[in-house]
């Protein structure tokens, strides 16, 4: 679907390179100071650990979360989808379109008995089946869906 263009070469990390990335994976808004201190170096060189993070492209971007209750959308699912053989072809214009409609938070292409995951975020159940008719059962590349509420769900520790 999308390569990131690099050279397929694991970066080389230190124990002070790991610590950076798991606080910053709980909280990319931290000061350099705060992180600097929490770290036990000189903010000098945690800015250049983190910009060496950043060219290196070990860190791709900061990004933020929203929550999705908070704006009325209640309810998650996971909508597995596997896509008929004979439109194996249209598999990246179809990526392409569901990362497009509002509501999917994310879009996983996958190896295995289903082609893709869609991540989406709606105000009820009533949203979830007009998503999925209108946006799969409608699509002459879709051949079935399975559609999973998520109750819960939460992030890893962050650690490399």
């Amino acid at each position: 679907m999308s390569g990131s263009g690099r050279e397929s070469r694991a970066a080389q990390l230190d124990d002070i390179d790991r610590k950076l990335l798991a606080l910053l994976t709980k909280n990319s808004r931290r000061t350099n100071n705060s992180l600097a201190e929490e770290l036990g170096i000189a903010p000098s060189t945690c800015l250049a650990r983190l910009n060496a993070l950043r060219d290196s492209g070990v860190i791709s971007r900061f990004t933020i979360e929203v929550d999705p209750q908070v704006l009325g959308r209640e309810l998650e699912a996971l909508i597995f989808v596997k896509i008929r053989p004979g439109a194996r072809h249209l598999m990246s214009n179809f990526a392409s379109d569901m990362r497009s409609k509002p509501g999917v938070r994310q879009l996983f292409f996958l190896g295995g008995a289903d082609d893709f995951v869609l991540h989406v975020a709606v105000r009820n159940s009533s949203d979830v089946r007009q998503f999925v008719l209108d946006n799969l059962s409608a699509n002459p590349a879709v051949a079935t869906t399975q559609t999973s509420l998520v109750f819960e769900h939460g992030h890893g520790s962050g650690e490399f």
